[in-house]
């Protein structure tokens, strides 16, 4: 984020409005978590199109805490768009009965993910909307989300942002301070923290691909080899599918 926060988020807004436009969508559709990436992306959506033209999904599991919902909730009423609760237990509990099923916290993390987005595109075909993606850049570039769940959609409004801008961006629109003050998490699992799951603050992430990207993605710090290691490992996530031959 520059020190112009507010030109910043305005060409963000402009973005949008065109994107929707473009494509002849009626609206948007985004999943709001509770967390502070989905609700700066929410607003920014809404300041672009009015919230009467964006739908917010919020797609609980049987471990997402009661906190989080009524966090996403309040800030849909906040910004004045409609706002649907929808479990996603029964998808999970489908999944359960296939043929030698194992329930690890990665693996039902990644159906999660992966499920959370379907429904997401299900209501935008439904109803002519585009996706929003809620990923920002710290993430993106560490391959810290699940391919074609979290990292799908049709448009990013906040991928350019590092997890510090983000917060910044929060700041600058509003967003309460329950949800800024908030542990990131992506609520995978009971008691799960990005930072704790990472072994690195967001802070110190996002110092460190700063210096790799100024330094030619040369390492200096063991937090930057550490770092360095994660961005080449997760190259896949951050490609389109290519043909081998």
């Amino acid at each position: 984020m520059t020190v112009d926060c507010g030109c910043a988020l305005g060409r963000i807004e402009q973005m949008i409005r065109f994107t929707v436009w473009n494509s002849g969508a009626a609206g948007v559709v985004i999943g709001v978590s509770g967390g502070v990436d989905s609700a700066v992306a929410a607003a920014m959506c809404c300041k672009a199109l009015s919230g009467e033209n964006v739908l917010g999904l919020t797609l609980p599991s049987a471990i997402t805490s009661d906190a989080d919902i009524r966090d996403a909730a309040d800030v849909c009423r906040e910004l004045g768009m409609r706002h649907e609760i929808i479990s996603i237990e029964p998808f999970l509990d489908t999944y359960r009965k296939l043929p030698g099923f194992t329930g690890t916290s990665y693996i039902l993390g990644n159906l999660m993910a992966r499920t959370r987005m379907a429904i997401l595109y299900y209501y935008a075909n439904r109803d002519n909307r585009l996706v929003c993606g809620t990923s920002n850049r710290t993430e993106y570039m560490l391959g810290y989300t699940t391919k074609f769940g979290d990292n799908a959609a049709d448009f990013q409004p906040i991928l350019h942002l590092y997890k510090g801008g983000v917060y910044e961006a929060a700041r600058e629109i509003g967003v309460p301070d329950t949800i800024i003050k908030k542990a990131p998490s992506a609520g995978l699992w009971h008691g799960q923290k990005d930072e704790d799951e990472i072994g690195l603050t967001y802070a110190e992430i996002d110092g460190a691909l700063v210096a790799l990207e100024a330094n030619d993605w040369q390492a200096t710090t063991p937090v930057q080899e550490k770092v360095l290691t994660m961005v080449k490992k997760s190259g896949h996530k951050r490609m389109t599918p290519s043909l081998l031959y």
